[in-house]
């Protein structure tokens, strides 16, 4: 599979593609709004990532449940890096719930390490809560 950049007629993907990974997901709309880039994988995954004064932000990485565990979404994370990269950023952050040991692998097998904590970030279902981990990776080196 290929990642590709997604343009203005992919939103409608982009927010399936967000559904499929995350509740509630974004609406294109919301998506649109963000001023990001958008990459995607066609109907496996997505990624948004923002570049701002040499520093870029992934604010989101969404796989469907059943293309989990293909390199989907390492594929989605190195095309944001490289995009990133172009567009003049020497660092990225992300934020990732500390539960969440899938992306926490990925996150660390491309080169990220943890910088900070939110305490109590992402609600639960069970109405608790869950820590983000803030975690950066600078574009000077490769994983």
């Amino acid at each position: 599979m290929t990642v590709r950049r997604a343009g203005a007629e992919d939103l409608a993907a982009l927010a399936d593609l967000h559904a499929a990974a995350f509740s509630p997901g974004w609406s294109a709309a919301e998506i649109a709004s963000l001023d990001a880039v958008a990459l995607i994988e066609d109907g496996a995954g997505m990624i948004l990532v923002r570049t701002v004064a040499g520093e870029a932000e992934v604010l989101t990485v969404g796989v469907r449940p059943e293309a989990r565990g293909a390199g989907t979404g390492r594929r989605l994370v190195q095309a944001a890096l490289e995009a990133a990269r172009a567009d003049g950023a020497e660092r990225v952050f992300l934020e990732v719930a500390e539960d969440n040991l899938a992306a926490l692998r990925l996150y660390a097998g491309c080169g990220f390490g943890e910088v900070g904590r939110r305490r109590r970030y992402y609600p639960r279902p069970d109405d608790g809560t869950a820590d983000a981990l803030v975690l950066r990776r600078a574009l000077n080196t490769e994983p």
